[in-house]
Order: structure tokens, then sequence, then C-alpha cells
């Protein structure tokens, strides 16, 4: 492959419009755009997790998902290109099961906290499920794959899965939502 990016500016954006792998050119603000929008900042925020967590495998199963970030955002901009497969997100519920296997179950809701790795994967998680509304949205204007919207589904639950085990590594006690809370008064 030759040189994809010879010069960063080319100054085609200026008038709030971006290309597309096709050629043609749409708004900034498209659905498609913000969805593709969404992807990258989940990408970054998986970055984030990877920075902050020491664990190997997470480390090689995140790679593997931000290397196949860019191919579902590859495939919205060039739909004609099949890159996400039923089989992508089998592979991610496998995670999901390998993961999960060996945590306690759920009784209440869990809220966002711990150390900088469980919190960065569940901002990751929610960055992911903005992304999935926004290709819902999109998917109701132009054909998206099913396979598409399915990946990113799961791979918000994987996150969540991946933030739980971030926490019990790190001895972490999870925050479980309380509805009946007193509510803490300053000077107490």
């Amino acid at each position: 492959m030759g040189n994809r990016l010879t010069k960063i500016y080319t100054r085609k954006g200026d008038d709030g419009s971006t290309g597309l792998a096709s050629g043609e050119r749409v708004g900034k603000d498209c659905l498609l755009i913000k969805a593709q929008g969404d992807l990258d900042e989940l990408n970054s925020s998986i970055a984030c997790v990877r920075a902050y967590s020491d664990d190997k495998k997470i480390d090689t199963l995140l790679v593997a998902i931000q290397h196949h970030l860019f191919n579902v955002g590859g495939e919205l901009s060039a739909p004609q290109c099949d890159l996400t497969s039923a089989a992508d997100v089998q592979w991610l519920e496998r995670w999901i099961d390998y993961f999960n296997a060996d945590l306690p179950p759920l009784k209440e809701f869990i809220l966002p906290g711990g150390d900088a790795a469980v919190a960065y994967c569940h901002v990751a998680r929610t960055v992911c499920r903005r992304a999935e509304r926004n290709l819902v949205e999109w998917s109701r204007e132009q054909a998206v794959r099913p396979e598409l919207i399915q990946y990113v589904n799961r791979l918000s639950d994987l996150l969540f899965v991946l933030a739980r085990v971030l926490e019990k590594q790190r001895n972490i006690k999870s925050t479980y939502w309380d509805k009946n809370l007193e509510l803490p008064e300053p000077g107490k």
C-alpha cells in the first residue's frame, strides 16, 4: 500500500462537508458522519482503557477490536464492502461468555466507578451505545447490514463485562445502585 495520507489538510471540508469512500460529499452533521465520529471516539476511549490496564489478554483483545472498529467505519463509508460478519458478532459473544464465567451474578445495577481503567471502560461502553443509536437511526435512512448494528451492540456488552473484570482484578468493590440512598449533608 502506498502513502494514503500524504497531506493532512485538504481544505475540502472547510464548507462543512466531508468525503465518503465513494467520492460523494456529505455534510459533517449527517447521521452517517455522526456514527463514524462515535466509532472514532469509541476507538480512542478503548485506547484509554488499554493505557490504564495491565492485563495482556484484555489488551490483545482490545487491539483487535480497535482494528475491527476501522472495518465497521470503512463499511459504513463504502457499503459495498462487507467487512463485518455474523462470525465477528459470535467472536464477541465468546469473549463475553469467557470473561463473564468468573464473575458473580448481578443483583443490582452497577454505578460507573473504580479506577481509571474501569471508569474508561464505562466511558467506552456509553460511547459505544451512542454509536449504536446513531447507527440505528442511520439505518432508517440507508441500508445498514444488521451485522454492523449487532457488532456494536455486543461490543457495549463486552465493555460492561470488561469493566467488571477489571474491578475484580484490582479488588475494587463495585458500587451498586441504591434507590433508597440517604443523601449526604454537608459537614456530616
